[in-house]
């Protein structure tokens, strides 16, 4: 089935987070406006259509009219087996499978089982807000080794600080996020193993949240860290359906833990979690079933990020863009405008009425930075980027700057 991503599909009135959600969007702080002539760009969903199975599947749900307690039947289980060794030749067994229904409940659900109040636990900034959230609000401690930016906006790890901050004995847990969000790094295998290796020697648990790991360019390859540390005892892996198939609304999050201790702990914190039937029809579905889709996906979202590339090198040279190797995230650098992070706000904000994610959010490696989730179709993206585009017009252009 030939899938139409240029379709554009009115949300409004369908209870969106995103399109929805303004009086929420507002209290979270992400900006002062919101009107009916807003473009969302901010978070982690599409705006496209899912797979033909998957909508299949959740009509005879629904059609079936009883929508009681639900059990994950053998069916659950083979289909994640079989997509991971398909896709990632990674073998998951049903037995390492924890579900949770959500990804930041179960890395709440982490810091709690194997950190107490006032543990150091690492992360790599500028990363995905609810990783601080998940250990300041937990009463733990933040220990960063930022990501290192070089001229082309190519991340890379500075591993001599890393090994710094993770010998620290109250260092106790590594929070990976693998694709990275927002750099969209898709790390080595060799840089993975390095980092597996440096926690293992400092008994610093890892915690890899891998649900970017479908959702990568055509040329490039995704290596779970499962595969590449090869020793498992210290590793526990997000992974989920949400961000690859567009169903973060069906909570479905798949915990791997090998290690069969790490995997009762874990357990006894998250507490009996049952799925609801929708969940269990979606995972199945998609997994079996939705492989010709998120091929299409990927070309149209490459397709995609080029455009935006080449209008921000015609129309706004200032700003500095790097494909990501993965995720769906544009990190943008508007540092070469010379003006405050405060401006670059209002003028994407408030003037534009496009709605980013600012990079302070991300931590202060960020603070010059927007993150724009394009998973759209193209032709929203083509009015946000020249609205925002119009607001930046009356600034210098610097001839030396290149994308």
């Amino acid at each position: 089935m030939k899938y139409n991503f240029d379709e554009m599909i009115n949300r409004r009135g369908t209870y969106s987070l995103k399109w929805d959600g303004a009086d929420l969007i507002k209290e979270f702080g992400l900006t002062e406006r919101y009107d009916e002539d807003t473009i969302p760009l901010f978070t982690a969903d599409m705006d496209l259509p899912v797979p033909q199975p998957l909508v299949d599947a959740l009509h005879k749900t629904v059609d079936h009219r009883i929508f009681g307690y639900t059990v994950f039947p053998e069916e659950y289980y083979e289909a994640i087996e079989s997509w991971f060794l398909k896709r990632h030749d990674w073998k998951v067994s049903k037995q390492d499978i924890v579900f949770s229904p959500g990804t930041v409940h179960a890395l709440n659900v982490a810091v709690k089982a194997f950190t107490k109040p006032g543990d150091g636990i690492l992360i790599q900034r500028p990363v995905y807000p609810p990783f601080t959230g998940a250990i300041e609000g937990n009463e733990r401690v933040v220990v960063n080794s930022a990501l290192v930016a070089g001229d082309d906006q190519y991340y890379t790890i500075d591993f001599e600080d890393f090994e710094e901050k993770a010998k620290d004995e109250n260092t106790k847990m590594f929070i990976l996020c693998h694709p990275h969000n927002p750099t969209g790094r898709v790390f080595t295998t060799e840089e993975l193993r390095k980092m597996a290796e440096i926690c293992a020697r400092h008994n610093v648990l890892i915690v890899a949240d891998e649900i970017h790991g479908d959702l990568i360019r055509q040329d490039q390859k995704f290596i779970p860290m499962a595969k590449a540390a090869g020793n498992t005892d210290n590793l526990i892996t997000l992974t989920a359906i949400n961000k690859t198939f567009n169903v973060a609304g069906l909570h479905c999050t798949n915990v791997i833990i090998q290690n069969e201790d790490l995997r009762a702990t874990f357990a006894t914190e998250m507490g009996m979690q049952l799925p609801s039937p929708f969940t269990v029809a979606a995972l199945i579905a998609v997994y079996n079933e939705g492989e010709d889709w998120l091929e299409q996906l990927k070309v149209y979202i490459d397709g995609t990020m080029q455009y935006v590339k080449d209008f921000f090198a015609k129309e706004m040279p200032q700003v500095k863009v790097y494909i990501p190797e993965g995720t769906y995230v544009l990190w943008l650098d508007f540092s070469g405008y010379g003006i405050n992070a405060e401006e670059i706000h209002d003028r994407i904000y408030n003037k534009a009425n496009v709605l980013l994610e600012d990079g302070g959010m991300f931590g202060e490696e960020g603070l010059m930075y927007q993150r724009i989730c394009i998973p759209s179709p193209r032709p929203l993206i083509q009015e946000a980027l020249e609205r925002i585009a119009k607001e930046f017009k009356d600034l210098p252009v610097a001839s030396t700057i290149e994308n």
